[in-house]
């Protein structure tokens, strides 16, 4: 059996005949997957009696799902078949080259292959394990019918991800999950209707809101200065973990850059802070997710807590989960509900997004060809080139590696403390939420500015190609 030749003919979403979309193409498709994605997200599961993961809300904001539906793995597989294939090419086991079309090629097959692998097996770990229980009245063949649904949720993921990649703007991934955010935003200012299905607007002296904005009237009126601080407070928090994350994004290091062939040209490359943007966090995040996930899932598998945690409100309140689960530090502090040990919950926390974003933030690089040497390559075919040094790969390697290496470890480092720290904070739907709903928005910003330059002047083709 040829598996390369297996690998080379996975199905997948064709590629557009030209090099360059244009713009209007690129909104279309983007604005067309994000349709869809909201449309399923609604479809319940058919034949569902009892949903034991609605309780992890806030692993499926990270996730870009909404438990229950049709899309219930989300983004779950794909992370999952990232984080497997980065970790073992890291450390060497698998022994590919990343530098040749050659190894990208079968490294991307690889992953192929690894996503349908945990499509097919988080769809059977969900409902084998009770997460999602089928109605009794369907008998034996329940289960599967479940399993059947959530395979094609996550096939559809699949293939909506490809085709953002290859006709829209960005990746599916990240539109998932930022679409998930929005929505849960807009919910978390503005719901009227409470966690009973009460519409608090019939009755607003009586009947608890849940939306921030509205909680703050309601309190005011109702003269509960506690709930109006805790809203204040909320709202206050995630202005700031906004303003905080738009700041450390205009943070760069400008590469001074001169064409070869036209003597007095020049150019400055940026280099972001964030050196790898927002997927260091979002693998970090999404582990930490499934870290969860998984514990709840044996919980009410097995009917008792294990090491891996214990739930109680679909909070994680011992084990592994709670040491790892985000919680609203500054929302203790206000209900004075604070104790000694959310110290240490804290440090947790945050040494475990900023050693993993760390570590991501390294085998990300070497797997998506941003580090150095990849870097050169492109420059040099570019015909552009370091003023003041010679035009030699190995010459402009070590002049690269001077600020992207530096820049990929702080800036891994970076964006997991700012996640951590808004998550504690206790922003609106989460942190970490928060700063990945402006990372990428601020991306989609960048990639819609730059295509809309390229389309009213398409000389610049020969630069952003």
């Amino acid at each position: 059996m040829n598996w390369t030749n297996i690998l080379k003919n996975l199905p997948e979403v064709k590629s557009p005949k030209e090099k360059k979309l244009s713009f209007n193409v690129k909104l279309k498709w983007t604005i067309i997957v994000l349709v869809a994605f909201f449309i399923l997200a609604n479809i319940t599961l058919f034949g569902l009696e009892k949903n034991s993961l609605s309780r992890f809300e806030y692993l499926a904001i990270i996730m870009g799902t909404d438990f229950g539906s049709i899309i219930s793995l989300g983004i779950g597989p794909i992370v999952m078949a990232s984080i497997i294939l980065q970790l073992l090419v890291g450390s060497k086991i698998l022994n590919i080259d990343l530098r040749t079309e050659e190894g990208k090629k079968y490294f991307q097959g690889l992953q192929k292959i690894a996503v349908y692998f945990f499509i097919i097996f988080e769809a059977m770990v969900y409902v084998l394990m009770k997460g999602l229980a089928p109605d009794p009245a369907l008998g034996g063949m329940g289960n599967w019918i479940l399993i059947i649904q959530l395979i094609f949720g996550g096939l559809a993921i699949v293939f909506m991800d490809d085709l953002v990649h290859k006709w829209g703007f960005g990746s599916g991934v990240s539109l998932f999950i930022v679409a998930g955010i929005g929505w849960r935003l807009f919910t978390g200012f503005f719901q009227f209707i409470g966690t009973q299905g009460t519409n608090c607007l019939l009755d607003f002296a009586g009947t608890p809101c849940v939306g921030k904005l509205l909680v703050i009237i309601q309190a005011v009126i109702n003269q509960d200065s506690t709930a109006a601080l805790k809203a204040i407070a909320v709202i206050l928090v995630t202005i700031f973990v906004f303003l905080i994350v738009v700041w450390g994004q205009s943070l760069k290091v400008e590469v001074p850059l001169s064409f070869d062939r036209l003597r007095g040209y020049g150019m400055k490359w940026p280099l972001s802070f964030f050196y790898t943007s927002n997927m260091p966090v979002i693998l970090a995040a999404a582990l930490a997710a499934n870290l969860q996930l998984v514990a709840g899932l044996f919980e009410t598998w097995l009917g008792h807590p294990t090491f891996l945690g214990t739930f109680s409100q679909g909070q994680a309140v011992a084990g592994l989960a709670f040491w790892i689960s985000p919680f609203n530090l500054l929302e203790s502090v206000i209900t004075g509900s604070f104790q000694s040990i959310f110290l240490l919950k804290a440090l947790g926390n945050i040494l475990f997004y900023v050693i993993l974003s760390t570590v991501f933030a390294l085998f990300w690089v070497k797997t998506s060809g941003m580090d150095a040497e990849s870097q050169a390559k492109n420059l040099l075919s570019s015909g552009l080139q370091i003023p003041g040094f010679r035009k030699d790969e190995r010459v402009l390697e070590a002049v690269l590696s001077r600020y992207i290496m530096p820049l990929t470890i702080m800036g891994g480092a970076g964006v997991g403390l700012l996640a951590a720290v808004a998550d504690l904070l206790g922003a609106l739907t989460s942190g970490t939420a928060i700063l990945l709903a402006v990372m990428i928005m601020y991306q989609f910003y960048q990639n819609i500015a730059q295509q809309h330059a390229v389309d009213m002047h398409p000389a610049l083709r020969k630069i952003t190609s």
